[in-house]
């Protein structure tokens, strides 16, 4: 009888490995040839870990490779940076330029063209502004004011003339219902530059306005940098106007264009008479001190008055005149409009920051500037629009 042959399993090995081989290769050939793809290239302007990057540009991603499928960018506060991403994916770029300071975080995803994933993290500081240029807006926000209120915005640092276009194309005035104005670049009396934006013609009562400033990263010129934007609204009150007849020695109050009563007063003086045109009121005061030597009169007298309504910058003002024994006789005051201390009360009290005062048939045949004041109304339409830096 002959032995059966015997077997020998280790023979059998490498045809399981082949075997084994072959399974592999068919079931993760996808796989692994996608591991081996190249990432798309993404590239964030300013580089990343750049300490000073210069201002005045935005923020700018690309992919080169692939296409962006996500950009996310925040400041140093935490605050989003909004952008656009173009319509082809290849490329991201911030709304606004980058400000003075300020470290960004740019977080991006990216899909390369033979479909790989990938995701990227690129901080960067800006560098430092010489100067950086903060605003003052009248009114503040949330006021309800008269009529004839523009939207004033006055500048802490020269603007250049240069850039006061790239400025006014970033500041908006939203209003409802939609009402026409334009920006108009004024010098004011306290000497700094400051930008209004007036209405063709006076607001409708319970208009809504919202001005928006998109001022961050912009150059103002000098040195000077804007380091944030600015968001601020108002409403219009009722329509409450005056209308001052100086031959007359009258002071007459209009609500809805309906007389609801008129007083007497006293004008400057043929010596120093009362300035014409159309004012707005600027600001109000319960109290307050007359002083001769801020109108160039030296100390010639030194009066407590009450209830008094700025209109110019200057010291043309409504108020209360109890010293003046001739009111509603004699036009004898040094340019402003004197009362009784209770009519006074009532011209305050009926005349909101914002509304006008008109004083006609004045001697005076000055102009006033629309820097000494709110003073917008002195000029036409056609005028005003000549100071915008769009025109």
């Amino acid at each position: 009888m002959h032995a059966a042959p015997r077997r020998h399993p280790a023979r059998l090995i490498p045809a399981l490995i082949a075997a084994a081989g072959l399974l592999t290769a068919c079931g993760a050939g996808a796989d692994s040839s996608k591991a081996s793809a190249p990432e798309a290239k993404v590239t964030v302007t300013p580089a990343a870990g750049t300490k000073s990057a210069k201002l005045g540009s935005p923020i700018s991603v690309r992919a080169d490779r692939g296409k962006l499928t996500s950009v996310e960018v925040k400041d140093d506060k935490g605050g989003e940076v909004a952008g656009r991403l173009a319509g082809d994916g290849t490329s991201w770029t911030s709304d606004g330029k980058v400000r003075p300071q300020t470290t960004y975080t740019v977080k991006t995803k990216a899909k390369s063209t033979e479909g790989k994933e990938s995701a990227a993290t690129s901080v960067f500081t800006t560098e430092q502004a010489d100067k950086v240029n903060k605003l003052t807006n009248t009114p503040g926000g949330g006021q309800t004011v008269g009529t004839g209120m523009p939207v004033s915005i006055l500048f802490d640092n020269p603007v250049a003339e240069d850039k006061r276009a790239d400025i006014e194309k970033a500041l908006k005035v939203t209003t409802q219902p939609k009402v026409e104005g334009s920006w108009g670049w004024v010098k004011d009396w306290s000497g700094k530059n400051r930008i209004d934006w007036r209405p063709k013609d006076y607001w409708p009562t319970g208009t809504k306005v919202s001005v928006k400033g998109a001022l961050g990263g912009i150059d103002s010129g000098a040195g000077g940098w804007f380091a944030r934007d600015y968001n601020f609204g108002f409403t219009i009150g009722a329509d409450h106007k005056a209308v001052i007849d100086v031959p007359s020695h009258t002071l007459t109050m209009y609500e809805n264009g309906k007389n609801v009563g008129t007083i007497s007063g006293s004008a400057g003086s043929p010596q120093d008479p009362t300035r014409g045109g159309v004012h707005t009121v600027r600001s109000k005061n319960a109290a307050e001190t007359m002083d001769s030597s801020t109108i160039g009169h030296g100390d010639e007298w030194m009066l407590d008055s009450k209830w008094v309504t700025h209109l110019t910058a200057s010291g043309t003002f409504l108020h209360s005149a109890p010293w003046n024994k001739q009111i509603g006789v004699v036009n004898n005051s040094h340019g402003c409009f004197g009362m009784t201390t209770e009519d006074a009360k009532k011209v305050y009290d009926f005349l909101p920051i914002g509304s006008t005062v008109e004083v006609k048939g004045t001697s005076n045949p000055n102009k006033t500037d629309v820097g000494n004041g709110l003073e917008v109304w002195q000029e036409t339409w056609q005028q005003w629009q000549q100071r915008s830096a769009l025109k």
